[in-house]
């Protein structure tokens, strides 16, 4: 497993203890400054082992054969939550934005599920990270929406999602959209929670991310 992802470790200076592993990505043949994305797991990969991670969502992708012109950096959660993590993660994620063969001006984040709910709030918080962002299955706190002025959403969900309503993406989408965002949302009407299946087997999806590149 994870023939073409390499495994790493970020520790952290400003919080005593605290530390990310993480999957790193980089295409084989590219020419640098590249794109980076930050993909956010949901809550099946939690825990001590990167293994974990498995087959899901943007990893997934790579590891069965999607070649990405851009890093991917895939953080995991030690905790219950993103949320338990979210200083930690921020940390990684301002870090990883200096790396030096990142295009600050085309840093992404996405995220199924509970990384889903992580990616919309990442983008709330930190709205002058990242290029875009593209939610999967997840949900947020509408009233931060403000914060979203002009920034490209593509949100995904399932209409038979019986984890995660769907009405969790609906909400979110109106509220960026009254706020100002450039938001598209994908439901399927076929689908229960796994939205992230096809959401990141989507071709459109990768032309439209890479696409997008902040002013």
């Amino acid at each position: 497993m994870f023939k073409f992802l390499q495994e790493k470790s970020f520790r952290s200076v400003r919080h005593a203890g605290e530390y990310l592993d993480y999957l790193f990505y980089a295409p084989e043949t590219a020419d640098a400054p590249l794109p980076l994305v930050i993909y956010i797991h949901g809550a099946g990969s939690r825990g001590d082992s990167l293994q974990k991670m498995g087959l899901a969502g943007a990893v997934g992708e790579i590891e069965t054969g999607r070649r990405l012109p851009a890093l991917v950096a895939a953080p995991q959660c030690h905790a219950d939550h993103w949320f338990d993590q979210f200083e930690v993660l921020c940390e990684f994620i301002d870090a990883a934005r200096g790396w030096p063969d990142v295009d600050r001006s085309r840093v992404y984040v996405t995220g199924g599920s509970m990384g889903g709910f992580t990616t919309w709030q990442l983008a709330c918080m930190h709205p002058e990270w990242f290029a875009a962002a593209v939610p999967v299955c997840g949900g947020g706190q509408e009233w931060y929406a403000y914060r979203l002025q002009g920034m490209p959403v593509w949100a995904f969900h399932g209409l038979l999602d019986e984890i995660v309503p769907v009405e969790e993406s609906v909400k979110m989408a109106r509220a960026a959209r009254k706020n100002g965002a450039k938001v598209r949302l994908t439901i399927y009407p076929d689908v229960h929670h796994e939205a992230w299946e096809r959401a990141y087997a989507n071709d459109e999806m990768w032309r439209w991310l890479f696409a997008q590149k902040k002013s």
